[in-house]
Order: structure tokens, then sequence, then C-alpha cells
């Protein structure tokens, strides 16, 4: 395997660590996906440990390859800014070079929600889609990710616009409906406010609807009434993987994104 047509993407969530090697021309995993569990707590040395076990197995598949790296956290110029189910000693930590430290490579490091909206943009739901792009997920909360032209403006963290007096995520992911126990349709009715906000403030050219629930789409997508057709992810599990990376390997610019792109 050579660097131009594959790297190796790792995505750090909450309870789990996974990890793949990625055919970078069909978007498809050319390894088994690795995963283990995230150690409890989520401490930086522990997370570390536990990436460079995943690294160090896939990197025997494929040697010499750009790696990307992503993590539930806005990551401005390497450094996390926040912490999403781990630990709050991440939050202003050199978190980037903490890895490259660690693991022995340069990588490409970047937040969970903007490498899942790159892989789409790249290789699923809004492939060679022109203009503005906005990729959401719906889950614990919202997470979100906007390209233009398939370029990815990083950090953007549309979930936590206000609607109703309220953090939209707060009310209207996907955790808010089980906890509320709302139907499809009341769900859908605050998903209508938020979306049309996002119409409003971005203007975008398409939606894409990720997440688990992004499964379950026939239920909530058709009772959206929005001016931009709005379609579900297609990579699920995979996303996170396959964006990270792609960005590792991505030699065209990425506004405001640390890391070591090829």
């Amino acid at each position: 395997m050579t660097s131009q047509t594959t790297a190796i993407g790792i995505d750090i969530g909450g309870t789990g660590i996974k990890g793949a090697v990625v055919d970078l021309e069909s978007g498809e995993l050319v390894s088994d996906r690795i995963k283990l569990a995230t150690p409890e707590g989520g401490k930086p040395k522990d997370v570390v440990k536990v990436t460079k076990e995943i690294l160090d197995r896939l990197s025997e598949i494929a040697t010499d390859v750009p790696v990307g790296v992503c993590f539930p956290a806005v990551v401005r110029n390497g450094r996390t800014m926040s912490a999403a189910n781990v630990s709050k000693k991440w939050i202003g930590l050199e978190a980037e070079q903490l890895f490259e430290d660690n693991l022995g490579v340069d990588i490409q490091f970047v937040n969970d929600a903007d490498a899942a909206g790159f892989a789409e943009a790249r290789f699923g739901a809004a492939a060679n889609q022109r203009g503005v792009v906005m990729v959401t997920t719906l889950g614990t909360g919202i997470g979100t990710a906007l390209l233009y032209n398939g370029v990815l403006v990083p950090n953007v963290e549309m979930g936590h616009i206000e609607l109703d007096g309220h953090d939209a995520e707060s009310k209207a992911a996907y955790s808010a409906m089980e906890r509320e126990d709302l139907s499809w349709e009341k769900w859908a009715n605050r998903l209508q406010k938020y979306y049309t906000e996002l119409e409003k403030l971005l203007s975008p050219d398409l939606f894409i609807v990720g997440g688990g629930v992004s499964k379950h789409s026939a239920e909530f997508l058709p009772l959206l009434h929005l001016q931009t057709p709005i379609l579900p992810a297609v990579l699920r599990n995979n996303a996170g993987i396959l964006g990270a990376a792609a960005l590792a390997a991505n030699d065209a610019p990425i506004s405001g994104v640390g890391g070591h792109a090829a």
C-alpha cells in the first residue's frame, strides 16, 4: 500500500476508539476496523495509550501513510478547547503535540463532527456537491460541519444556536426526543425550527443529517418543509474514520485546521 492511495483514520469517542486503513479513492475500509474501549475517565495519557495501540496494529498493515485523528472537541491550532464525554483535562491542552510525541508520527488532528462532515462530502451523501453544505449529527448533542465547495470550515458549533430561548441541542438533539418521549411529529416540529434558523443564517445548498437516528430518516425527514434539500448521511459509524483519513491526506487548503496535511 502507498501513501498516495491509503491513509489511517482513528476516531476517538467517549465510549470507544476505533481505527482502520482507508482507500482514499473508494472511501472503503481496506483493513478490519479495530475498536477498543475508551479508558474510564477519558484522561489524556490513557486515551493516547489506547490510540497508540490501535495505530501500532494498523501500521503493520499500512506503513508510511498519512494518519488522521478526530476527537470530540473544538480543535484550534492543535489545541483542544472543549471536551465532550472525556476528561476536562483536555480543555486547553496541546493535544495534537501530545499525540504526535507519543505516536511518533505527524497527524492531522480534527474535531469529530468536522471529520464526519468531510467524509460525507468526499465519499457520501454530499459527494460532488457544490456550494454550501451543512452536515448535522443528531445524537446526544448536535454536531455540525460546514463545507464550501468541498473545503471544510472547522469548528462551526451550530448545535449551540438559540432555539426558543434554549441551546438548540438541548431541545432538538435526538437525546431530547428520547428524554422527553416525543413523537416523531413533535420532534420534527423542533427540527423544523432548527433547520429553518440554519437556512436563515447560512443559506445552504444542502443539509445532510447524520447520527444514529439517520437510519430512521423516513420517519422524520418527510415531515420537514424546507427550502433546502435535506438528505440522510450514508457513512454512519465509519464517517469519523473516513474523514480523519481523508483530511490527513488532503492537499487542498483547510481553513484553520491545525495539523500536518500531506
